[in-house]
């Protein structure tokens, strides 16, 4: 009796220690053949920048996701394995991340001769919104955003610590705050000459020498939302014809289970209604 209940406790913990991994292998397979189906349909390649918060260990802790060299290495891969007729769809969600792999990923999608289109179901801020400057089309949903490219100096805007040195005399700013300062300048300078240079061809020179200054310099917070009217008038060829697809992939990439869902509803999609005076409705 003893030996069975010892047998069946293992047993129970082998299974609970694989089952995390089971249900991320399988949403992975899901994920690949959703993709796939949209490669079938639009003729293109389809690549997920996708950065949520998701469990993948045994004990349940979450890992924030962000932009960073190991994205760029998989994303310039992935491009050198199209061909240069194929068009690219690039669905995009993220925080934003490391500058010099957001560049990297937006240059490369400028090199690719083939249509470029990127697909912002939610947000693609900072980093991201680099990336979709690179793009011949930014599919967003009518309450999607992007944000501001202002270059960041740990937690501090670049543009705040120019601006703190340009109101203090400067004789009582200390070392630290000048280097800061100089590296915020060469910072910005560096950005707006990449997103300059990301827009060339796009659009004249001198709208996009204008949008650089909006866009890296500090004009707004960093986390602004820049919403689809605002980028159409930015003059970003922005459209919301959202392929149902792109919504179905982001299901297949849940967020850190809570135990209390903070928002639940009916998953189903709910059309005109009649109320029979009840307290229900009644089609």
């Amino acid at each position: 009796m003893g030996g069975s209940f010892w047998d069946l406790f293992w047993l129970f913990l082998m299974l609970a220690s694989l089952e995390p991994w089971l249900r991320q292998r399988m949403l992975e397979n899901a994920r690949v053949r959703l993709m796939r189906e949209m490669e079938k349909k639009r003729g293109s390649r389809v690549i997920a920048l996708i950065h949520r918060q998701e469990t993948f260990s045994f004990l349940g802790f979450p890992m924030a996701r962000y932009i960073d060299i190991q994205d760029s290495e998989q994303i310039l891969r992935a491009i050198k394995l199209t061909d240069d007729s194929v068009p690219i769809d690039l669905i995009l969600h993220t925080p934003g991340g490391l500058v010099l792999a957001a560049e990297q990923i937006a240059y490369a999608l400028k090199k690719h001769p083939a249509k470029v289109t990127v697909f912002v179901p939610h947000y693609a801020m900072s980093g991201g919104t680099l990336i979709s400057l690179a793009a011949d089309e930014i599919v967003m949903d009518e309450n999607a955003v992007l944000g501001p490219v202002d270059p960041q100096l740990g937690q501090y805007a670049a543009a705040s610590i120019l601006k703190v040195v340009e109101q203090k005399d400067i004789n009582r700013v200390d070392d630290e705050t000048l280097i800061l300062a100089d590296v915020s300048r060469k910072a910005i300078q560096q950005v707006k000459r990449t997103v300059t240079r990301i827009l060339e061809g796009k659009m004249p020179p001198d709208k996009a020498e204008e949008l650089a200054e909006t866009l890296a310099t500090g004009r707004w917070t960093h986390d602004y939302p820049i919403t689809v009217e605002e980028a159409q008038e930015l003059g970003l060829p922005v459209s919301t014809e959202m392929p149902p697809e792109v919504y179905r992939l982001m299901n297949l990439y849940p967020q850190t289970a809570q135990r209390r869902p903070s928002v639940q509803y009916i998953p189903l999609p709910y059309g005109p209604v009649k109320h029979n005076g009840e307290g229900a409705p009644k089609k």
